[in-house]
């Protein structure tokens, strides 16, 4: 196949998942190992694709012609490549979690479950090989739409208003912010293709755009992307997770949340251009603006006896990393953010495949309740912790890489700049890890430390947890605690495996590397 005809296919696969999942509707098994098999053949061609790109082919897709202007069209580069690359891997792996999950907890609706799985996979694959920011903004929001049904998936009064802050923040940003700024680019440069360098630079070169437009057109695309969950733009991540654990490893790992920041790194570079944000003091602020939002995230998550709620206010600190990278404009932490966008969906994927095991195994849902735990789970809470390290970004997690371009980058900045301030910013980078230290570690030491609780024994949670459960674990429903050792191997299996990647990153994280140089280089 040529490499045009590989697109093709990459972008058509997930809609072919689709339409098995419908057609085997009557047979479950055949239905989800068709789905299992798409998802392997999907992550094979991006190989193939990758092979192509890395060897600088162009390669891309007119697609269709929506109106004068304005084209479905797609192109691959590298930091795309990449996106699309971790999607698809991790889409084989979450398929098969998933599966062991909800057979274990004997979800209903499972078919309309797998099926809107594959349409934001799709609109994930879309956003990845996008050519200009028309196409990108379309699959944007076809990802919002696709996950509404996962979010509310069960239909309960909690997962029905976890779904409309889902769709109200997302839909309100984007339609308010993110579209206007769209138009405003177009009216600037003229175009919306992407083009290393930023199209936006020339017009501010030729005087078209001054430096204050561009901060505020900035602030549009900052806020706009709701997905990138920038606080205060946040309030929709924690309410989604009245989602199944699936739902949330879709949300913070694979689909969602990565969309968001790498439509962020895509519009620093492809859009306003490295040199252009760094020369023009463009984006101070919106490096403060997250070095601010890592830092409130971490400490609200310290405060969440909820395992999932958690892992959510540490998700929008980890995405804030992204964006900080983004802001920077250096070739450090441009390499940085995109490296960041790998080994946070490796590692938290990993976390939360592990509160879903927990709660299949055992129907507990808080750290305080995990005591003596990792007894009767050694591998779920291995790998818990083998997770925690690369998000907290110490070896042998592949995080302490991109933590590491990421610092190095406020302090290239700070020297380029001459402006000391931005010292600061590696400071609250320091300070958020040793946040993340402080809600992560003590999960898995509470779990293999500690003695089991006896029955009847009182469980300090948070005012938070004792409110209704709008924003937390699966069911209302009460379930008795079981205790038989780990989860079902379709759950267990899949959390080694990306555990075991996150430490593998850390080894091999050269080719990630070499990947991004070609984009920090205009």
């Amino acid at each position: 196949m040529t490499p045009d005809q590989l697109l093709i296919a990459s972008l058509a696969l997930p809609l072919i998942a689709l339409l098995f999942n419908y057609l085997f509707s009557f047979h479950a098994n055949l239905r989800d190992g068709t789905t299992v098999i798409v998802a392997c053949l999907l992550f094979f061609v991006n190989t193939l694709l990758a092979a192509h790109v890395f060897d600088e082919q162009a390669v891309r897709w007119e697609g269709v012609e929506m109106m004068p202007g304005f084209r479905i069209a797609f192109s691959i580069e590298p930091l795309g490549m990449l996106f699309a690359l971790v999607a698809s891997g991790l889409w084989i792996l979450t398929t098969v979690y998933a599966v062991g999950y909800m057979r274990s907890e004997k979800e209903a609706n499972q078919m309309r479950f797998f099926g809107c799985f594959a349409i934001a996979i799709f609109a994930a694959t879309c956003a990845a090989f996008s050519k200009d920011l028309f196409t990108l903004f379309v699959a944007y929001e076809l990802m919002t739409i696709s996950t509404y049904p996962l979010v509310t998936h069960h239909g309960t009064t909690e997962a029905r208003n976890g779904g409309r802050v889902y769709l109200g923040i997302l839909f309100s940003t984007s339609i308010g912010f993110l579209l206007l700024a769209l138009a405003w680019t177009y009216q600037i440069a003229g175009t919306l293709d992407f083009k290393l360098g930023g199209i936006l630079a020339e017009a501010h070169t030729a005087g078209r755009v001054s430096s204050t437009q561009l901060i505020v057109l900035l602030g549009l695309y900052a806020f706009g992307i709701g997905k990138a969950a920038l606080m205060p733009i946040h309030r929709w991540l924690p309410a989604a997770m009245v989602a199944p654990t699936p739902v949330s490893a879709l949300l913070h790992a694979v689909a969602v949340v990565k969309v968001g920041v790498f439509f962020v790194l895509k519009v620093a570079v492809f859009v306003f251009g490295i040199d252009l944000l760094h020369q023009s003091q463009t984006s101070v602020w919106l490096c403060y603006a997250a070095g601010i939002s890592l830092l409130l995230a971490s400490i609200v998550a310290m405060t969440k006896d909820n395992l999932k709620s958690r892992l959510a206010y540490s998700t929008i600190g980890q995405l804030s990393y992204v964006t900080l990278g983004a802001a920077l404009a250096t070739p450090n932490s441009i390499i940085g953010g995109g490296m960041h966008i790998v080994m946070h969906a490796v590692g938290k994927i990993t976390l939360f495949f592990c509160a879903g095991a927990i709660y299949v195994a055992t129907h507990k849902k808080h750290v305080s309740e995990m005591k003596g735990l990792g007894r009767q789970m050694p591998f779920t809470f291995g790998a818990f912790l083998l997770a925690s390290l690369c998000i907290i970004g110490l070896p042998p997690g592949g995080g302490a890489w991109s933590k590491w371009f990421l610092a190095t980058g406020t302090v290239e900045r700070a020297v380029e700049s001459g402006q000391s301030h931005f010292y600061f910013l590696t400071a609250a980078l320091m300070i958020s890890s040793l946040l993340n230290i402080a809600y992560l570690i003590p999960i898995p030491m509470i779990a293999f430390m500690k003695s089991p609780e006896k029955d009847g024994d009182c469980i300090d949670k948070n005012a938070d947890d004792q409110r209704p459960n709008t924003s937390h674990e699966e069911h209302t429903d009460d379930h008795p605690a079981t205790s038989g050792g780990e989860a079902p191997l379709a759950c267990v299996i899949p959390l080694c495996c990306t555990a075991l990647l996150s430490v593998v990153l850390f080894f091999a994280a050269g080719w990630i590397y070499d990947i991004l140089l070609p984009i920090t280089k205009s």
